[in-house]
């Protein structure tokens, strides 16, 4: 079967049509908190499922063992796979992940309300990425409205770790066989689909000093003084990284962050201990292996040129590998996938749609790694900046989670029709 206008035009008409039950839901999803940290998770999914039931969807709910997720710092996580089989051929994953940062401070709207202004629906994940959730479901029953032979199956995988870094998402999935698609869509924004994108090594710093009273601290070693010489040092690296660019549009250099800096403990003590946690983003070309162990280097480097006052002890320093993401690197089979976006979005978008990389990371490294091509894209703005992703009043606009649910439908229909 070859789709025609007339196929895609009642796709739309579909969409059009139960768009404000697709906003209902959407509101529904974000009124459940899913602060990660603490990552109590497993009531969202619990409710997703029990929303995605009337609508004929089954969702089966894999728990991540307690223990496993507890060591892994957080507190519990139901991963969700819907099934929908149409007959032989490729599966195609949707994933979107359930798990926020904390709202923060400075709202102007309530996080949790998916309160609708001019527009746009405000809160926590309405943007990134539970709008998604919305979109996947509803191009999906919008394929099925079609009553069309299809080859093949969509799945849906709606996740709880993609904060943490995944691998207790779809790479838990994954790693239990309970899932291995031909291609999958992640959720992302509308008017780009993104091929590749960054990967990301985070470490923690354990600056080991002596304490000593402030009214003689030349008795003890200042551990934040030499955090501050280690600091100086790692960030010091970011000129070099400008020199260091990715060939991948969309793509620029590498950076590092120090994004959490915690000790001592009294004013009038000088610190015995401070500990830091760093954020070195890295390009596709890069080696993370090279990039943990320059930065292990500079570290120890920094550390043993740091003088302690006369009598005082060493530093010493212990760094702790928190995360290491790998970047994702476009797959040769994932033409279909983005051909297919660009075509619908320019149709319904009324303008090009660009095939890019993200500086930012994501889970679909994992699907990726495991040779499955993937990409990039769903309901959002040009950029996570104009959504407040990670920031106060996050928001999506409406008429965007409509056209691109309206694209991923058109995209399912040409790779399954």
């Amino acid at each position: 079967m070859t789709a025609s206008p007339s196929h895609y035009a009642q796709l739309d008409a579909w969409i059009d049509a139960h768009f404000d039950e697709q906003i209902q839901f959407l509101q529904a999803l974000v009124q459940v908190p899913t602060d990660t940290p603490p990552g109590n998770n497993a009531p969202h999914a619990e409710r997703t499922a029990e929303l995605l039931q009337p609508m004929g969807f089954e969702a089966e709910k894999h728990a991540v063992p307690d223990a496993e997720v507890k060591a892994y710092g957080l507190e519990t996580i139901t991963n969700l796979i819907v099934r929908r089989k149409y007959g032989e051929g490729k599966t195609i994953a949707l994933n979107a992940h359930g798990d926020v940062v904390p709202p923060g401070e400075g709202w102007t709207h309530a996080p949790y309300g998916g309160e609708i202004d001019h527009g746009a629906m405000y809160g926590r994940a309405t943007a990134v990425s539970k709008s998604d959730f919305s979109t996947f479901t509803f191009a999906t029953r919008a394929l099925e409205s079609l009553g069309l032979p299809l080859h093949g199956g969509v799945e849906l995988h709606f996740t709880y770790d993609e904060e943490f870094g995944g691998e207790m998402g779809p790479g838990w999935l994954l790693a239990q066989g309970l899932t291995k698609p031909d291609l999958m869509i992640a959720a992302g924004f509308s008017y780009e689909v993104v091929t590749a994108h960054n990967g990301c090594l985070q470490m923690e710093v354990t600056v080991q000093g002596e304490m000593a009273h402030a009214a003689i601290p030349d008795s003890g070693t200042d551990a934040l003084q030499g955090a501050v010489h280690i600091l100086n040092a790692l960030h010091a690296l970011n000129a070099n990284y400008l020199q260091i660019t990715s060939s991948v549009k969309g793509i620029t250099h590498p950076y590092l962050n120090v994004g959490q800096i915690s000790g001592g403990t009294n004013t009038n003590v000088v610190p015995g201990k401070v500990v830091f946690k760093l954020d070195r983003r890295m390009i596709p070309e890069e080696n993370p292996a090279e990039v943990e162990a320059s930065i292990r280097q500079t570290i120890a480097d920094a550390a043993a040129s740091f003088n302690p006052p006369r009598g005082g002890k060493q530093l010493q320093v212990q760094v702790r590998r928190l995360l290491l993401a790998n970047a994702m690197k476009p797959l040769d089979g994932n033409k279909p996938l983005v051909d297919a976006i660009q075509k619908h979005g320019h149709t319904v978008f009324g303008e090009p749609i660009a095939a890019v990389g993200t500086p930012l990371y994501t889970d679909v490294r994992l699907y990726v790694e495991r040779g499955i091509p993937g990409v990039i894209y769903g309901a959002g703005p040009r950029t996570v900046r104009e959504s407040n992703a990670k920031r106060s009043d996050e928001h999506v606009q409406l008429e965007d989670v409509r056209r691109a649910t309206k694209v991923v439908a058109r995209t399912l229909l040409d790779l399954l029709g």
